[in-house]
């Protein structure tokens, strides 16, 4: 490999590296604590819960319903980065909103870190799109892998400083644990800012292929190529069938995240063992998403999501059972074994089954697919933990999200697909 790809690669990894900060100390360790505590502190734990849940589902519907149209339009522009730069600037802004947060100001929260996770999952659309076009076949499982891998280092290098924040707030000249918690918010911004430059900077813009008959007018042919995409997708049944299946298993990954921290502070496990937690799965992630890729390297990227699905359904039975920070602790370590590998692996198998001209544009949906579980699960898990006064039977209903997605995955014929692209 050349010296000039080499840096492509790894200036493409790095934006996981820059927005992996907001998955970790936005999503799924600080912030969740911090709105149970602070930002909610006047409602009871469990509504606090369900409306953590709730924000999540609202962020997740706006990505969803405008994903689509702005895939297609970014293909048809050739503006895959500048929207990339758009949205992560919204979500930079956003995150550095949060700092103003004070007790009682669940509303400010949860407003801005909406327009946050719309930041971070519109970015995320674009960023994935460049990938078929970062890496050749050969080599797309082993990439994609090594950004989930180069993500969990940079979100846990930041997630050990914001955890320093956090229990040594006088070292760092500030007054207490709150105000160390709200400077952490500020610290993502920065990182994701500085962190998304070589991306930027150092990855081309895809050449744009136009579709003959295509409108001049930008949002008219955006729609245009919506449409066909909608009708093409049945020459792509292999991709829409594997969209099916990780619509539902990614539901289930998806509130896993989101929601394990907030559940944890429900059950009231010190906010030191939760961001500890979070900070394992960030360590064991790394090698265990390269290692996933090694694996698909022999038994094919299907049969190891499959085998990821198995462990994720084991990890729901076991949150009904939890009881002491050890065993939270545990579940988080086998988080860490599956998360990352099975979501690189999922982008990946995708990226072979789609053709690369419209890569923005299929990965868009992709992408709405994530978003829906983002809706479904949050939701189901807010209902249910309303319903039945707790949140641990909302954690046992993930399992029908892992085995009903793993048995549509099974359906799933890889070659045949992959000749179907080649035919397109």
């Amino acid at each position: 490999m050349d010296s000039t790809r080499r840096k492509i690669i790894v200036s493409w990894c790095l934006y996981d590296w820059a927005n992996s900060a907001f998955a970790t100390t936005i999503m799924a360790a600080v912030l969740p604590v911090f709105y149970s505590s602070v930002a909610a502190a006047d409602l009871s734990k469990t509504t606090a819960s369900s409306y953590w849940g709730y924000t999540n589902t609202i962020a997740m519907l706006i990505v969803a319903f405008t994903a689509p149209v702005l895939g297609a339009l970014a293909d048809h522009s050739g503006m895959k980065k500048k929207f990339l730069a758009a949205f992560a600037a919204l979500g930079i802004l956003s995150t550095a909103g949060l700092i103003g947060v004070s007790r009682g100001d669940w509303l400010l929260a949860s407003s801005l870190y909406i327009l946050g996770m719309v930041g971070f999952s519109g970015g995320n659309n674009f960023y994935d799109s460049l990938l078929p076009h970062v890496a050749g076949d050969q080599e797309i499982d082993r990439i994609s892998s090594w950004g989930y891998a180069t993500g969990y280092l940079g979100g846990g290098i930041l997630l050990v400083f914001n955890l320093a924040m956090i229990l040594k707030p006088q070292f760092f000249g500030l007054p207490n644990a709150e105000w160390g918690t709200r400077y952490s918010f500020l610290t993502v911004s920065i990182w994701w800012a500085l962190f998304t430059i070589p991306l930027l900077k150092n990855v081309s813009e895809p050449p744009v292929v136009p579709i003959a008959g295509e409108s001049a007018n930008p949002l008219r042919a955006s729609l245009q190529r919506l449409s066909l995409t909608f009708h093409n997708i049945r020459r792509h049944r292999e991709a829409f069938k594997f969209l099916m299946a990780f619509w539902l298993y990614n539901d289930g990954i998806g509130t896993i995240i989101s929601m394990a921290v907030i559940f944890g502070a429900e059950i009231r496990i010190a906010q030191e063992h939760l961001i500890g937690s979070i900070l394992a799965v960030q360590v064991i992630g790394a090698p265990f998403s390269v290692l996933f890729g090694k694996i698909a390297g022999r038994i094919g990227a299907k049969n190891a999501i499959l085998a990821g699905l198995m462990i994720y359904t084991g990890i729901a039975i076991g949150g009904y059972f939890i009881q002491t920070a050890l065993h939270f602790w545990i579940l988080a370590i086998f988080v860490g074994f599956v998360q990352g590998g099975t979501q690189a692996l999922s982008r990946s198998l995708f990226g072979t089954l789609i053709p690369k001209s419209r890569s923005a544009e299929f990965y868009s949906f992709y992408d709405v697919s994530s978003k829906f579980a983002g809706i479904i699960g949050p939701a189901v898990f807010g209902i249910v933990g309303q319903m039945a006064g707790s949140s641990r039977l909302s954690i046992v209903s993930l399992i029908v999200f892992f085995v009903v997605g793993g048995l549509i995955l099974l359906t799933v014929d890889i070659n045949k697909g992959r000749q179907m692209v080649t035919r397109s």
